[in-house]
């Protein structure tokens, strides 16, 4: 059945209703319990004052937000700040060699945060990479990357090499892996797409161009070569009708959302509570779904945040980044689940749609959803949780395939034609539902912990059965819906725009 199959409004009123009391009703649970738990001698690590004006403690448990807008805000500003600067002066009296000072700025700005050692590193690590390119054989150029990639994932090799740079600052090691890792990861790309080069190689220059893009480099996204290496050659720059209010709005949001975190941490201590297990026990199954459900939200907050952040600078730049990952809310299939869009689309390219074509064949598709999350689980590095998150999610995304086919077959397929396309919405809405959940399982398994995931699925499954499950399940049918709603409406939109601009 089609994407534009209607509901009636009334109904979809009353999923809207449903969603609402049941978010409200949750969050005052995990509101209350965070207000009760605030002394609590397990949460003293985490639980920290905060805005005094709140007169309440604040979450501080996520050490990343912490280093990026409290710690090094001061530093990160500065650093991109002048990138802005230079690259706008750049782009007024010479756009055709902006690309070129991005690069110095980039290496400069990478020297003087982690020295010399690191940056040789990096260099050496893109010079071998670039030979490797030379060769033009793809499955040379995924070897060598995915070695050089395994170097600083897998001990004692990470270890080796880390222990060249000198530095004791908080965010060394979050920059060392970070930088490293998306570089790689981006001399891949660039080794890939000069194997699509019918005709000579390009220079080792336009990597490192392409490498040391600052406000890429240690916390991505990532953008394909290709991509990057048209829009950063343009030298006729000219702004859309409206686009710099588009980029003025984008900043201001991202704002208002740094500002709304802070807010809500000092009222719901969604990172903190997960961590004591004895006290996630005490907990309401609501109050269970809501703070695993809330977990998933936050990271994705976080990444449009960070992501978000580093677009702005980029369009200024004239590009066209990465978008920021889709918000959990809206996924209800494993297909569209990700939290970092480059290095999905990067996944996408060279591994996933290269090896799966068209996604229909059932032996395509697993060998296709395999080799990706093997990268993947390289790309995080090789652990346990890492281990079993990704086989979960890879069961996942073939379990998907493996019911769309099962469905597809008689006499379920002729039943289905029978239906209404209300009615077809209407059952379909149920599976994703039980969709839904086994995302945030899979996942939070990652963000939180193994022993949280089994605690909610086991509190929301068996012992919650049948009220909690059934009523859970059911909020849940209901806000897919309206996703479908979404999704319905944006879909007419599309294909009105698409029949004006035919006429």
């Amino acid at each position: 059945m089609g994407i534009k199959a209607a509901l009636p409004s009334y109904e979809l009123g009353l999923y809207a209703l449903v969603v609402l009391c049941a978010v409200v009703y949750s969050g005052h649970d995990i509101f209350e319990t965070s207000r009760e738990s605030m002394n609590r001698k397990t949460f003293r690590e985490n639980i920290r004052p905060g805005w005094h004006y709140f007169g309440r403690k604040m979450d501080t448990a996520d050490f990343e937000w912490a280093m990026w807008f409290t710690s090094f805000r001061n530093f990160i500003l500065f650093a991109l700040s002048g990138h802005v600067l230079f690259g706008k002066i750049c782009a007024m009296t010479a756009p055709q060699h902006r690309s070129v000072i991005y690069m110095v700025y980039g290496v400069v700005a990478v020297l003087g945060t982690m020295g010399g050692t690191y940056l040789m590193i990096i260099l050496a690590h893109c010079l071998v990479l670039y030979t490797v390119a030379l060769a033009k054989q793809k499955w040379l150029c995924f070897v060598a990357g995915l070695c050089s990639l395994a170097s600083f994932k897998v001990e004692p090799f990470s270890t080796w090499q880390n222990g060249f740079v000198t530095g004791t600052f908080d965010l060394q090691d979050v920059l060392f892996y970070g930088g490293t890792g998306f570089s790689i990861m981006r001399c891949m790309s660039f080794a890939l797409e000069n194997c699509e080069r019918k005709e000579g190689n390009f220079s080792i220059f336009a990597l490192l161009k392409y490498n040391f893009y600052l406000p890429f480099f240690f916390f991505g996204p990532i953008m394909t070569f290709d991509r990057f290496h048209d829009q950063v050659h343009v030298s006729d720059l000219q702004r859309k009708q409206n686009e710099m209010w588009y980029i003025r709005l984008h900043a201001l949001v991202h704002l208002a959302a740094i500002a709304a975190v802070d807010v809500f941490f000092h009222f719901f201590y969604i990172l903190t509570i997960p961590s004591d297990m004895k006290f996630v026990h005490r907990l309401s199954d609501w109050a269970l779904a809501g703070l695993a459900y809330s977990n998933l939200v936050y990271d994705w907050v976080k990444a449009a945040v960070m992501f978000g952040v580093i677009n702005t600078i980029a369009r200024l730049d004239h590009l066209d980044p990465p978008q920021p990952p889709k918000c959990i809310t809206m996924l209800y299939v494993f297909a569209e689940t990700h939290f970092d869009r480059g290095i999905n689309d990067w996944l996408c390219k060279y591994v996933y749609d290269y090896i799966g074509e068209d996604h229909n064949n059932i032996l395509k598709e697993l060998l296709a959803t395999i080799a990706t999350f093997a990268v993947t689980t390289l790309w995080l590095g090789p652990c346990e949780i890492v281990y079993i998150w990704s086989v979960c999610n890879c069961f996942g995304l073939n379990f998907e395939l493996w019911v769309q086919k099962f469905f597809q077959l008689q006499p379920f397929a002729g039943m289905e034609a029978k239906m209404s396309e209300a009615m077809s919405r209407r059952i379909r809405g149920f599976f994703g539902a039980a969709n839904f959940w086994a995302i945030v399982l899979y996942n939070i398994l990652a963000l939180n912990s193994l022993d949280f995931a089994i605690i909610v699925a086991q509190r929301i499954l068996l012992a919650g059965f049948p009220l909690s499950t059934l009523s859970i399940w059911f909020i849940t049918y209901c806000g897919v819906q309206l996703i479908k709603e979404r999704e319905r409406i944006l879909a007419v939109l599309e294909e009105k725009e698409g029949k004006e601009k035919g006429e």
